[in-house]
């Protein structure tokens, strides 16, 4: 290991030398790197096969992740250590994660303890726990579970089934000390209970099965434990198997009482079975992880599914979302949730192709004792589940943004940082956007968004028609158009376009920007504003030549492209609209048989393009002065044209 955290480099763009020659003094062989700050706080980390190359890339600017910049900006020196195999190396990175949580690797958002079902298996008579703390060697624990309510639920349901003591009852507890304080005596603990015992209130009621009473021998309630262990995980065809044995035999000697309780034990598994969606006819073993990202945080879920039916999901809030690559998203949070759980399944489900997925397949089957396999499910009910899976990640994502008002914050961090950013005299409460869509100077038209607090307000949208005459696609000429109608004197007396705005954003770079300019200027309106590149997202300014970069996954930077995005999908929409209509109407000129004076009759019957297409073959033919033969090929002609207009929105929907 080496300790090299003294080193300091310069700017963005530029590493040390002195750190880039420490690096490639790292040793070739696999193992974990730390990358540090000037302060000795653990940044990132990561594993490597080989520890020089791939440190190299972070110092030679090769890998091409956008955090990788702003990471070594802070970087001021690095820690390595060696293993034997990449194996080891991911075992030691899950470590160190979770010794020291650094900023850069993907955590959880909530980093809380998540809550348990312990089952203490060192104990002579083990018990249920719920527990947020997961430690003790000799307890097996169930979960995690990201709610409260259900672990709880799960342990009371669990003793409904089967008769089992719980840490919560004192009578167990004076059980347990009187055991560990004579341990040689542990085969005679039932007889002492016997002898001594005072039954609990969950004896007498069926839950508990009579340990503080001396009514179980040890062998037969490691029978229980082993029942309960299949239970809670989810492997419960073995024990409703022998339930209903137990049942027939007790049904068999006449025990009608022990046989009635077994039958409510099975109908409380059987109720449970009827809320639990059967999804595979198989008895599969399998987690399915969905994920929903948005620019800085994301929402995890994954439904557990055992013996082919879901029998929970779990719901996470992770602390990074479109600011790392998917891959790095899902490889992360595999190895934070899978380091917190002991039940793992044969298969797990992710969205995407993982780097490590080799190493993480070696190190999920150590901790299962089987062959587990990492899968991306592409058809069929795994793709269906692995869907729904991803829907409950996006609910749980919205779910947690409005309890914590993640929203408002992140709107209120957006706003400052632009006007610190942009040299703003204040927050810019009033954003205006506008975007042209055109082709080749067909249809051309223009938006403007307006953005309120950082909210969209709809009601402030507003469209133009470009009426300067074009014959092919001319964005400056028609941002100069815009900017005179939208900010001449008529307009910006008008109170239904709002009041000026703190901050215009066009979509382009300089050519736009200095169009807005001059026309702002002839019109004597002065507005601060930036044009925004497509490419690399940065942001023109009037006043410096070099346009100003937002942090990526900064609030400001998510600000800004939803602004943009939103400005275009509006004007494509427009544009959509001018030309579905434009091209709708010229195909009456197209159809054999209808001239001027029946194109007049039609327009008169339907009101609108809209509803001739809507209109059955006999509605055509029923208006004066349309003859069968010709509304026949009226009604021929929209459905062709209608089945191609189709095609054609869905390949601009799919890019297919």
């Amino acid at each position: 290991m080496s300790d090299l955290h003294n080193i300091s480099h310069g700017s963005h763009n530029l590493v040390d030398p002195a750190l880039i020659e420490l690096v490639n003094q790292v040793p070739t062989d696999p193992g974990c790197y730390l990358w540090k700050n000037a302060a000795g706080k653990v940044l990132y980390v990561g594993k490597a096969k080989n520890l020089r190359a791939r440190m190299r890339q972070y110092v030679h600017g090769t890998d091409e992740r956008i955090k990788i910049p702003f990471l070594m900006d802070e970087t001021a020196g690095f820690d390595y250590v060696v293993v034997g195999s990449e194996h080891e190396a991911l075992v030691l990175e899950i470590n160190l994660i979770q010794q020291y949580h650094p900023p850069y690797n993907v955590d959880l958002k909530d980093d809380k303890s998540y809550p348990y079902i312990a089952l203490t298996k060192g104990d002579v008579f083990p018990a249920l726990k719920y527990t947020r703390e997961k430690h003790k060697p000799s307890t097996r624990y169930f979960g995690p579970y990201t709610d409260a309510k259900s672990a709880r639920e799960m342990i009371d349901i669990v003793r409904k089934v089967t008769p089992f003591c719980v840490g919560t009852c004192a009578e167990w507890r004076r059980v347990n000390r009187l055991a560990q304080s004579h341990p040689d005596d542990k085969d005679i603990i039932q007889l002492i209970c016997a002898q001594q015992g005072r039954p609990c209130f969950d004896f007498h009621v069926g839950k508990g099965p009579g340990v503080c009473a001396g009514e179980i021998t040890p062998q037969a309630y490691a029978q229980n434990v082993r029942l309960v262990e299949d239970f809670l995980s989810g492997h419960r065809g073995t024990f409703i198997s022998e339930l209903t044995a137990h049942m027939h035999d007790a049904a068999a000697q006449l025990d009608f009482e022990k046989a009635g309780r077994i039958k409510r034990r099975l109908d409380i598994i059987k109720s449970l079975d009827d809320k639990q969606r059967v999804v595979f006819p198989t008895p599969l073993d399998a987690d399915f992880i969905g994920f929903w990202r948005e620019e800085t945080i994301a929402g995890a879920c994954i439904f557990l599914v055992r013996e082919g039916r879901v029998i929970r999901n779990c719901e996470f809030i992770l602390d990074k979302g479109n600011d790392v690559p998917e891959q790095e998203l899902v490889s992360g949070f595999v190895k934070r949730y899978y380091e917190q759980t002991a039940d793992i399944p044969l298969e797990v489900n992710i969205p995407v192709e993982v780097v490590d997925a080799q190493a993480l397949e070696e190190w999920l089957s150590t901790k299962r004792g089987r062959k587990v396999v990492l899968h991306v499910p592409q058809r069929g009910e795994k793709a269906h589940l692995a869907s729904m899976a991803s829907t409950n990640a996006h609910h749980a994502l919205m779910r947690y943004e409005l309890r914590s008002g993640y929203d408002d914050k992140r709107t209120n961090d957006a706003l400052m940082q632009l006007e610190s950013a942009l040299a703003l005299d204040g927050p810019p409460l009033r954003i205006e956007c506008f975007d042209i869509s055109t082709i080749h100077g067909k249809h051309t038209v223009a938006s403007m968004v307006v953005f309120t607090a950082g909210k969209p307000d709809t009601s402030q949208y507003r469209r133009f028609k470009i009426k300067t005459p074009l014959t092919e696609a001319n964005d400056v000429v028609s941002m100069a158009e815009v900017m005179e109608r939208r900010y001449g004197p008529q307009r910006m007396a008008d109170e239904r376009f709002g009041k000026k705005p703190d901050l215009l954003i066009l979509d382009g770079g300089k050519p736009q920007l200095n169009a807005a300019r001059k026309q702002l200027a002839e019109l004597g309106v002065d507005i601060p504003m930036a044009g925004l590149a497509k490419s690399d997202e940065e942001l023109f300014v009037l006043w410096d030549d070099a346009p100003v970069v937002l942090p990526s996954g900064s609030a400001s930077l998510y600000l800004v492209k939803q602004v943009r995005d939103e400005a275009h999908r509006f004007a494509i929409t427009f544009h959509r609209e001018l030309r579905d209509k434009a091209m709708t109407v010229s195909l009456l000129d197209e159809i054999d048989g209808v001239g001027a004076t029946r194109k007049k009759a039609l327009k008169k019957a339907f009101g609108s393009m809209k509803k001739l297409r809507a209109a059955s073959l006999e509605e055509i033919a029923a208006v004066p002065g349309i003859p069968q033969a010709v509304a026949q090929n009226v009604y021929e002609t929209l459905r062709a044209w209608d089945a191609e207009l189709a095609k054609t929105r869905k390949r601009a929907a799919t890019g297919k």
